[in-house]
């Protein structure tokens, strides 16, 4: 059991908690809600013990494993696998032990250590690290390859299936669908789904709430108060209670309406395709759910550009994917065949990898086309959100200052009130980028994307860093948007509330989907179960191979050693881009910790160093995504050489 009794906690001059009453029993599965800064994560400081109540007790049950994912990881020269298994603390030691006692020579302490490391499962550890591993999107080869190879999201990845791989009683998830795409987002909910301990999970994803918890702990005005159910459940008995303070009922009253109206005039455009009543279906929930929001801070619309035009932009026969500086190409999407129209609502879904991102970055002409055609309408007008665009913000700037510079002769209050929406309210307006948060960078983002009246947005996992409040919000206005859309993301509720068509990213094609979410499910779990069937039949065969006469297998040897001395000059091209990715990397993780430094921003003598240290950065970014092509483009040359010369 896990309870805190009349706990306060105050945070500098921010009081989180006060007088807060908690009681989760074990097998219980808590979400965990409330805005951004109210104290979520302080919550789980408390129960690791890394902070004490000001006043009031927190209490846990004797015994209880905790397993928690820490937000920062280092980039070790580790193979990922281990890294992971390094999560049983216990089996390690175990192991330590055993080779110790291999080496003394004592034949009883190895008998019982072989029985120790039985009972912790450890002969099955390294399948079931992989089995984490591969569910959250890596690949086989990836397992061996060190933490260090890969970008801050994938560590990110390799932390929650650490996480997870640990022993453990009680489990605290601290935004674990970021940096997951959906496919790797719908395995962790089935798994999350069969944990048998204790869970208490901090998200802004309702579906995934809605999915995994049984109870919701909200943050409201300094109390924990407890909803039992998922988080739709919580929505609508929080709803009725705001229903009954007479002063939100007119607020309350007046969102329905709205929603409403709009309903009413999508119905009549709504074809009867399966997606778009999907969509419908939704909007008629939303007259709901905006009640439980109604004390939101955030309320805000995107305004859809004067003018369009018909068709907005169309790619014919294109070929897309990345060419490195020598010229070489790697392509990701082939004779892509596509036509955007005024109000189209598009979701894009497909494995990660398979081309989503390099689609919509081809739709903004920001990625040249290998071959075909890019043809854009006389009136296009862009609206393009990606996580980069996070980068690109002026850190010594304000929100304001942002806004202005796009219009300068828009007037003050005109551009403070469209900031309030956004959250940007009084002073908040004129806060110092650098020192804001992932969420209010997003927000600002968002806003500076809205503020600009685009006839098509093409937005690239929108929701991360952003809270359930600013979710609902930009939901709101995504649904009412009278543009064109085309979204990436793994937040369903968010899908299926704006687009009406889905278009399937796979297999080097861009194809319309015949279905919604739940049809794409099937489909993703039937592609895995084929693939796992294909991994059986190989290993099968790799076995029947094993069997051969002696003579055959003399034979197979001199082939095998041909193939690794045609394989040679392949593999050295690649691991040199490896090992130059390596060193670039190192350079750019200094560059970057220099940039850091508030004082860089703030000291005008240091102009010209800021300057400089920018520019290096951005050459960096530029020679490493240079390199990512080229080791890629060798890597891949090398999987189709093997595969040819074993088929030969």
């Amino acid at each position: 059991m896990i309870a805190l009794r009349q706990v306060s906690l105050q945070r500098g001059t921010q009081a989180l908690l006060e007088g807060a009453d908690l009681t989760l029993h074990a097998g219980h599965k808590a979400g965990i809600v409330g805005p951004n800064g109210a104290g979520k994560s302080s919550l789980f400081k408390l129960l690791l013990g890394e902070l004490a109540p000001d006043r009031g007790a927190v209490e846990m049950s004797g015994g209880q494993r905790i397993a928690h994912m820490a937000q920062e990881v280092e980039a070790l020269d580790r193979a990922i696998i281990d890294y992971v298994l390094d999560g049983d603390h216990e089996l390690r030691e175990t192991e330590a032990a055993l080779t110790a006692a291999r080496e003394s020579d004592h034949a009883h302490r190895e008998a019982e250590l072989h029985g120790a490391i039985e009972a912790l499962d450890g002969y099955s550890a390294p399948a079931r690290a992989a089995q984490l591993l591969v569910g959250l999107g890596f690949t086989q080869q990836d397992l061996v390859r060190p933490l260090s190879d890969f970008s801050g999201g994938w560590r990110m990845r390799v932390n929650l299936a650490r996480t997870l791989f640990m022993p453990s009683d009680v489990l605290l998830l601290d935004e674990p669908t970021n940096h997951l795409d959906l496919d790797a987002l719908l395995w962790l909910e089935q798994w999350l789904m069969r944990y048998p301990g204790t869970l208490l999970l901090i998200s802004h994803d309702r579906d995934f709430l809605d999915a995994v918890c049984d109870h919701i702990v909200h943050f409201d005005r300094q109390m924990l108060v407890i909803y039992r159910g998922n988080y739709s459940t919580f929505e609508r008995t929080r709803a009725e209670k705001l229903a009954l303070q007479q002063a939100e009922a007119v607020k309350q009253q007046a969102r329905r309406e709205e929603i409403e109206r709009f309903v009413a005039r999508f119905r009549y455009q709504a074809n009867k395709a399966r997606q778009a009543q999907s969509r419908l279906k939704m909007l008629e929930r939303m007259g709901d759910i905006a009640m439980a929001h109604a004390d939101s801070p955030f309320h805000f619309s995107i305004p859809a550009a004067d003018k369009t035009s018909h068709p907005l932009l169309v790619l014919d026969e294109a070929r897309l994917g990345y060419r490195d500086a020598a010229g070489n190409e790697t392509a990701q999407l082939d004779n892509v065949k596509l036509t955007l129209l005024p109000g189209q609502r598009i979701g894009l879904l497909g494995p990660n990898g398979a081309g989503k991102s390099t689609l919509i970055k081809s739709l903004t002409g920001e990625l040249a086309l290998l071959a075909g055609k890019r043809v854009p309408g006389e009136h296009l007008a862009i609206g393009y959100f990606a996580q980069h665009q996070l980068e690109g913000l002026d850190l010594a700037s304000t929100p304001f200052m942002h806004v202005q510079r796009l219009s300068p002769t828009a007037a003050d209050l005109d551009i403070r009130k469209f900031l309030g929406g956004f959250g940007f309210q009084g002073d908040d307006a004129f806060g110092q980028v650098g020192r804001f948060s992932g969420g209010e960078k997003a927000r600002l983002a968002l806003a500076l994307v809205a503020w600009q009246k685009p006839n098509l947005l093409l937005l690239d996992e929108p929701t991360n860093h952003l809270d359930l409040e600013m979710r609902e919000a930009l939901t709101e206005a995504l649904a009412a948007f009278e543009g064109t859309v085309i979204i990436v993301s793994h937040d369903r509720h968010l899908l299926r509330a704006t687009v009406d068509e889905f278009w399937r990213v796979a297999d080097h094609r861009v194809e319309p989907f015949d279905g919604d979410l739940e049809d794409y499910r099937a489909w993703l779990k039937a592609r895995l179960e084929g693939e796992r069937r294909e991994a059986r039949v190989e290993k099968g065969e790799r076995q029947a191979d094993s069997a051969a006469p002696k003579e055959d297998r003399k034979a197979n040897r001199r082939a095998a050693a041909e193939l690794r001395e045609k394989l040679r000059p392949l593999k050295k091209s690649r691991d040199r881009a490896e090992q130059a990715m390596e060193k670039v990397q190192a350079e750019l993780a200094k560059v970057e910790e220099a940039l850091g430094d508030a004082e860089l921003y703030t000291d005008a003598g240091r102009k010209e160093e800021l300057t400089a240290t920018l520019a290096r950065q951005g050459e960096l970014k530029s020679r490493l995504d240079s390199l990512e092509a080229e080791w890629l483009a060798a890597e891949e040359e090398l999987e189709a050489m093997e595969a040819e010369l074993s088929g030969g």
